[in-house]
């Protein structure tokens, strides 16, 4: 993910033409969503690429602080418009600088912004957007920082069921997940006693940009920078803490942790391991290994254990339950290579195979059908869970939730966005 730039203040979104949804927003049948992309680089490519292949969505205008990025993901959106006979996106309509969000929030062509962009700047696009009348599909983490945790919550409290906001979470729209999940919750491994969560992820690489101004340094590789991205755990581990928040209906409660960046690449402040012993409501204790180091990939699991079973789902490895109520996705339980007889049974091997395209139509069809998506509180609540567990490993002392609220946490990323500028 490449993303960019945030807003500086609040006042900034009054130089926007605010639209009431209800006329921006009145769809024929079988008319096409238009799309706006603010953050152009990888991760943003690569989801608005599944956007349009998944729905009925045309890509109108597009976003970014850099050059490159537009120019490399330029030709990319047009070919998506092309395999659905749509037009190239407008020279007008592609935006650059520190002030291209705004641009493509003045655009009254776009509809619906995807936003992927680094994380300090998803408080304040999503501020920009929602102001500007549109639908938005935000990235997460919600924010790196506690007080962007609660200008989000601030922004969701607003919505008023006229906007739709998802938050990047698609594990919710697994099948095996959401099959696994309901069961859970209606009781299949018995009460809850534990659970137990991992991320073990190889490392990521430094891009080594040279004859480039700090800044843009920082921003090119902000995985590796606290203050742009809010860490591993908001960035990989989160997607686990959300998975245990939504079975169990709730957030932390409290966190006790460890960790560090030993053998880190040298570049940075952020850590490569963090273990969290969390608390939930009725004394349910939550563990949490996240790991961002070497050259390969790991596993990345969440285990419920109950008094009658264990609950169990890794990307790859199979979703299931052991016990006195056994079941089983059909997600293949071993990476070696299907047979012809499973792949036409419909057997995977990641249960992850719908997540994405269910996420996607889920958003654009809540935007054609009027019936509003609001995910901001779930969002901002798994990601105040992350920073809870990442403020309590790193003071090195048990923090509690009302105590992380409490600390109006801000990291800073000091930033001059506008010498991306072009003169």
């Amino acid at each position: 993910m490449k993303r960019r730039t945030f807003l500086k203040n609040a006042a900034t979104v009054s130089a926007i033409s605010i639209l009431k949804p209800s006329s921006v927003f009145s769809y024929k049948a079988n008319s096409a969503v238009q799309l706006g992309l603010i953050g152009c680089g990888n991760r943003g490519t690569a989801v608005i690429s599944s956007i349009s292949a998944n729905t009925n969505t045309n890509i109108v205008a597009m976003a970014d602080i850099f050059d490159d990025k537009l120019q490399t993901a330029r030709p990319v959106l047009n070919k998506l418009n092309a395999n659905k006979k749509f037009a190239e996106i407008k020279s007008t309509s592609i935006y650059q600088g520190s002030n291209a969000y705004m641009k493509l929030l003045e655009n009254k062509d776009v509809d619906a912004v995807q936003i992927s962009s680094p994380a300090y700047s998803h408080p304040g696009f999503l501020e920009a957007a929602v102001a500007a009348g549109k639908h938005v599909y935000c990235e997460k983490p919600v924010a790196p920082d506690v007080t962007g945790c609660k200008k989000v919550l601030a922004i969701g409290e607003k919505l008023n069921g006229k906007q739709s906001v998802a938050i990047g979470f698609q594990i919710r729209h697994a099948s095996p997940y959401v099959e696994m999940v309901k069961r859970v919750q209606q009781g299949d491994i018995g009460d809850l006693i534990t659970v137990q969560l991992y991320y073990f992820s190889s490392g990521t690489e430094i891009h080594p940009f040279k004859n480039v101004s700090d800044d843009e340094f920082r921003i090119r590789n902000h995985y590796h920078f606290q203050a742009l991205s809010g860490g591993i755990l908001l960035d990989q581990g989160i997607h686990m803490i959300d998975v245990c928040n939504w079975a169990l209906k709730g957030h932390a409660l409290q966190a006790f942790g460890k960790g560090g960046s030993k053998d880190g690449p040298g570049v940075g402040d952020t850590w490569n391991n963090y273990q969290v012993l969390y608390q939930y409501p009725d004394n349910i204790n939550v563990s949490i290994h996240s790991t961002q180091i070497g050259p390969s990939f790991g596993d990345v699991c969440c285990r419920f254990v109950g008094t009658t079973g264990i609950a169990e789902a890794h990307y790859s490895g199979g979703v299931f339950i052991n016990g006195k109520n056994p079941w089983d996705s059909g997600v293949a339980r071993s990476e070696a290579k299907l047979t012809p007889e499973q792949t036409a049974s419909g057997v995977f091997l990641s249960s992850l195979h719908d997540a994405d395209a269910n996420k996607e139509i889920a958003f654009i069809n809540s935007i054609q059908s009027g019936n509003y998506l609001n995910e901001i509180k779930q969002g901002a609540e798994s990601t105040l869970t992350a920073i809870t567990g990442r403020m309590a490993a790193e003071s090195k002392k048990e923090m509690t939730w009302d105590e992380v609220l409490a600390s109006n946490e801000r990291l800073d990323p000091k930033l001059n966005l506008a010498q991306f500028d072009k003169k």
